[in-house]
């Protein structure tokens, strides 16, 4: 391994990736995008700063190339004395599953296979970590693109060096691999720009019958949202009501998926009077739909029929993930105007205001590749939520899209019955507008948190205007909303502000029902000036944080409960019946005909 070895490295997966789309677009129009030449400019870009980098200092890629060459060296003389000294070189990590068969530690062939793969993967990683004179935003960029392309070229992911695929292709005669093309097929005409991988039974769930089935009203509805107003559940309610604001880039009713793990239930049976925006799934004629439009015409218009129905003089307000940056900027635009504050608490799941910090996501925003992005926009007036949800996912590539892979296409196995996995694929759009906005000023950018930054309607969002009492809820293994990330957004706010942290990621530890007890919570009386410094404050609970939270809102309450609310009033009649329409809208199927697989 010499100095060319990582130039060619990359110039070798380059190649693979321009060959791979040439001989899949001819046939499949649908799947061209100028993503795919934005995300090798800047591979190559960043290769190339890599090698300068490294050649620029010999001794630090001699080491490391030393290094791989010891390893390899013992990862042999570990082969010539197989079954006799069992303890290999180099293991997998503790949560790295993709090598549990037997058969990578019990058969040397195998077993060099799995060392030998991860000893390089090792290696590049140390060499980018080492690197001097290359920018921190490059460097995060190879890290998490060198990560992307090892992992996709894992012994694991191929028939003829996976063990366990090896056996079950002998013993079912390639039956396995006739099944895997036919979902293989299956899931490219259900596919935008890249390839999105069934993890779930489609047909296992109906949403209305067996998941988002709380009963429930729709009691208005405009171009944007529709609002559902839930059945009580108790015969008193909260004298507060309740609005839950999802995120537009996802359905609501991840909050309410079947009775064992529905928030929207199990709030109701805490007599909570609860209502929930339903977001309309966007297509071309919202190309100019924005942020701000958003912001007035979904949150601070639902804040309006939830007063009028309830005649409550204000409400709490929750909002999940950027539903959650919504509020805010909502909350914020409410101040500016000087408008009434129809908002007496304001929660936040996993919301990032601060988005210095966005974690891996972060990988892909940079100038060239959101200009990439809003090309591909332009052409459709919307991002296609197939693309939006298949990035996230390789945010985990190992456990929400290889382990898929293998298992759908090389095993032949049908995807199983899972409710939140179904709610994954059930993808929404995004407005072209929108989107664009997202990616410039939040993620790029960070406006928000610049009281002069962004600009609506002839004011400026302040988030220090936001006065009134905050709860944070974040994950402690959030990949999407780091929590070091949203920490430091409840610093931004000004009233009485908690702050909690949940253990798991970015949905298991928001849905996280009491009766489960599986996930506890971090929580301290005040905030520090760094999320580390909150973090050795912070006494851990057993339990869900679904019942501190509950717990909070209830003291926030200052006037006694009230008989449970009828559906709807005169000035905003009931509609139809929960879910409504617009969570059921989907999207288009390709009829491209698809030959060259």
């Amino acid at each position: 391994m010499d100095n060319r070895f990582f130039s060619e490295y990359f110039s070798h997966l380059n190649e693979m990736n321009q060959s791979w789309w040439k001989d899949f677009q001819p046939q499949n129009t649908a799947f061209t995008s100028p993503l795919n030449q934005a995300f090798n400019d800047i591979t190559l870009k960043d290769s190339k700063k890599w090698m300068e980098s490294a050649l620029s200092r010999p001794d630090s890629l001699a080491k490391v190339q030393m290094e791989w060459w010891e390893g390899q060296m013992n990862i042999w003389q570990g082969m010539l004395t197989f079954g006799k000294e069992p303890v290999p070189f180099i293991s997998p990590e503790k949560d790295d599953k993709r090598f549990l068969d037997p058969a990578w530690n019990n058969e040397a062939f195998y077993s060099y296979i799995k060392q030998s793969y991860l000893l390089l993967s090792n290696k590049i990683q140390d060499q980018i970590n080492g690197l001097d004179g290359v920018d921190e935003k490059a460097k995060e960029r190879l890290s998490f693109f060198s990560r992307q392309a090892l992992n996709a070229l894992s012994p694991t992911n191929f028939l003829t060096t996976n063990p366990e695929l090896v056996r079950l292709t002998i013993e079912q005669k390639g039956e396995n691999l006739v099944k895997g093309m036919a979902l293989l097929q299956k899931d490219i005409q259900s596919s935008a720009d890249v390839l999105k991988i069934s993890m779930t039974n489609d047909d296992a769930f109906h949403v209305g019958e067996n998941i988002a089935n709380t009963e429930g009203k729709i009691v208005f509805k405009n171009h944007l949202f529709e609002l559902i107003q839930y059945k009580p559940l108790t015969k008193t309610v909260k004298a507060t009501p309740l609005l839950i604001v999802p995120p537009f880039i996802n359905k609501y009713y991840i909050l309410d998926l079947r009775e064992k793990n529905s928030m929207m239930r199990w709030l109701l049976q805490q007599g909570h009077s609860v209502f929930m925006i339903s977001w309309r799934n966007p297509d071309a004629s919202m190309r100019n739909i924005d942020f701000s439009d958003y912001m007035i015409d979904g949150v601070i218009k639902a804040t309006e029929v939830v007063e009028d129905i309830t005649k409550a003089k204000q409400i709490n307000a929750a909002g999940y993930c950027i539903g959650g940056t919504l509020l805010a900027a909502s909350q914020a635009y409410v101040a500016a105007k000087r408008l009434r504050n129809r908002i007496k608490t304001a929660t936040y799941f996993t919301t990032l205001l601060d988005f210095a910090q966005p974690g891996e996501i972060g990988a892909y925003i940079n100038d060239e590749m959101i200009s990439a992005i809003e090309k591909s926009n332009a052409k459709l007036g919307y991002m296609d939520g197939r693309s939006l949800s298949v990035t996230f996912s390789l945010l985990r590539e190992n456990s929400l899209y290889w382990n898929y892979y293998i298992n759908n296409y090389l095993k032949g196995n049908s995807p199983i019955d899972f409710d939140l996995l179904y709610w994954n694929g059930d993808s929404t759009n995004v407005a072209e507008k929108c989107h664009s906005t997202l990616l410039r000023s939040l993620y790029l950018n960070n406006k928000l948190v610049d009281p002069k930054g962004i600009e609506v309607n002839g004011v400026y969002l302040d988030l220090t205007k936001i006065k009134v009492p905050s709860y944070f809820i974040s994950t402690q293994e959030d990949h999407i909303a780091l929590w070091q990330g949203t920490y430091r957004g409840a610093l931004k706010l000004s009233g009485e502000t908690t702050f909690v942290l949940g253990e798991s990621g970015h949905i298991a530890g928001v849905v996280n029902h009491p009766e489960k007890v599986k996930y506890g919570y971090w929580v301290s009386d005040t905030l520090s000036d760094t999320p580390e410094a909150w973090l050795e404050t912070g006494e851990h609970k057993v339990g869900s944080w679904w019942l501190h939270w509950n717990k909070w809102l209830q003291n926030k309450e200052t006037e006694n409960d009230i008989p449970a609310l009828t559906f709807g009033s005169e000035a905003n009649p009931v509609q139809g019946d929960a879910p409504g329409q617009y969570v059921l809208q989907t999207l288009p199927i390709m009829t491209e005909k698809i030959s060259n697989i």
